[in-house]
């Protein structure tokens, strides 16, 4: 008889995303006729660059012919996108990375799913709350969370981010959190910490022997020249964090799919005995073991990115949704909403009014003015109260989204 892995039937019935997907098709079969506006899922709508498709053509055409064709490549990443990215994003910020700490990736999703694998399965860990979801749920996969009652989970951490702590994360008390979870800019809240408070985290890694999987998935859409960019650029961060990141909301890569993830030499983790076990290698294992690399059109689609074209055109798409951003938030707190985000992230975090749950307020907005926004308990009990608006639509549906808001907002 084979035996299913019982701590998935641990897991919640939808993954977020998809209970949403469920909703709207439900509301959208009922009112056929109803024009919906997705300000919800965190996906691109604008195209891709012209200095990417040139490179992606151009890559592809190399594989039409015997002497330029590739097939597997390096599980790791090609060198020339490994080098540009140490060249391009980490150098300029006073950080050395040799490219053997570079891993490419087919998106930062599948790696901070993934890397918990290196990891004993009672460790403790430790989330910033609300997060993605992906960082519990791949937990639960292994049996690292414990129980679940009341939308928390027994082996895990919480760590709030609410308006009542400036959406600050405090160091936890009592037991150390040997795994800590930190995304900034912050999915959902759309928040960021200073070098300062990141310094924090390093720190009591450091004095308590912690391991800190940081993602900087929306890095590039820090506007503050003040919030820093990388973990990296914090002293000692090398010898406790690992770092992911994503060309998806860089560069529009979700239908691409390419990242990369740092896993320095210098972290090391430790065996029952005490034994210390290079990270890196035992990344590099794993990598080789269960990943065939990204592909080779991806990564020179990547690559491209980085030419004086790429950056301009993959600025010119930032700077077109954080203009939605701005928009979204000047419209929402002139109609009174309490909202947060949306100056360093493309995500806009706003407290529902008159205490409405979190579902209840999706399904008003969406039977109401027909928009779709994230209910923001779907990303952990402090996510209650508050919905997520993503402003990664185009302008036109941007702006007619805040119309219709405003007219029901009024209206009601």
């Amino acid at each position: 008889m084979a035996l299913v892995n019982t701590h998935f039937l641990n897991l919640q019935e939808n993954y977020l995303f998809a209970d949403i997907a469920k909703r709207v098709k439900a509301f959208k079969v009922t009112h056929p006729k109803a024009d919906v506006i997705s300000l919800g899922i965190g996906d691109v709508t604008q195209p891709l660059c012209p200095a990417v498709t040139e490179a992606m053509h151009k890559a592809v055409d190399e594989m039409a012919h015997a002497e330029t064709f590739r097939g597997y490549g390096p599980e790791q990443g090609y060198d020339f996108l490994r080098e540009a990215i140490v060249k391009n994003d980490f150098l300029p910020r006073g950080i050395r990375l040799d490219i053997d700490e570079v891993f490419i990736n087919d998106g930062a999703k599948s790696d901070t799913g993934n890397f918990q694998e290196l990891l004993h399965w009672d460790d403790y860990i430790g989330v910033t709350d609300p997060i993605y979801p992906v960082y519990i749920d791949s937990n639960v996969m292994i049996g690292r969370t414990g129980s679940h009652r009341d939308g928390r989970w027994s082996n895990v951490a919480y760590m709030p981010i609410t308006a009542e702590n400036n959406f600050v994360p405090q160091i936890p008390e009592g037991r150390p959190v040997e795994v800590i979870y930190l995304c900034y800019p912050n999915n959902p809240t759309g928040t960021v910490i200073s070098k300062e408070e990141m310094r924090k985290w390093v720190n009591y890694a450091l004095k308590n022997d912690s391991l800190i999987l940081f993602d900087a998935a929306y890095q590039a859409y820090i506007q503050d020249p003040d919030i820093p960019h990388s973990i990296y650029e914090i002293r000692g961060a090398r010898k406790c964090a690992v770092e992911f990141r994503s060309f998806s909301k860089t560069a529009g890569f979700t239908g691409i799919r390419c990242g990369y993830t740092i896993v320095p030499k210098d972290l090391t983790l430790a065996d029952l005995d005490g034994k210390r076990v290079s990270a890196n290698k035992l990344w590099l294992r794993r990598q080789t073991t269960k990943f065939n690399g990204t592909s080779y059109v991806s990564q020179r689609a990547a690559e491209a990115i980085y030419s004086p074209e790429g950056k301009e055109q993959i600025q010119q798409t930032i700077d077109y949704y954080m203009d939605n951003a701005r928009r979204m938030l000047a419209m929402l707190r002139s109609l009174g909403y309490e909202v947060y985000g949306g100056e360093n992230a493309p995500y806009v975090w706003m407290k529902t009014p008159k205490g409405t749950s979190s579902w209840k307020f999706f399904e008003q907005m969406l039977y109401g003015p027909g928009v779709v926004c994230t209910p923001g308990v779907g990303f952990g009990p402090s996510g209650e109260g508050y919905v997520r608006f993503t402003a990664f639509g185009s302008h036109e549906a941007t702006d007619e989204a805040l119309r219709r808001i405003e007219k029901w907002t009024k209206y009601c």
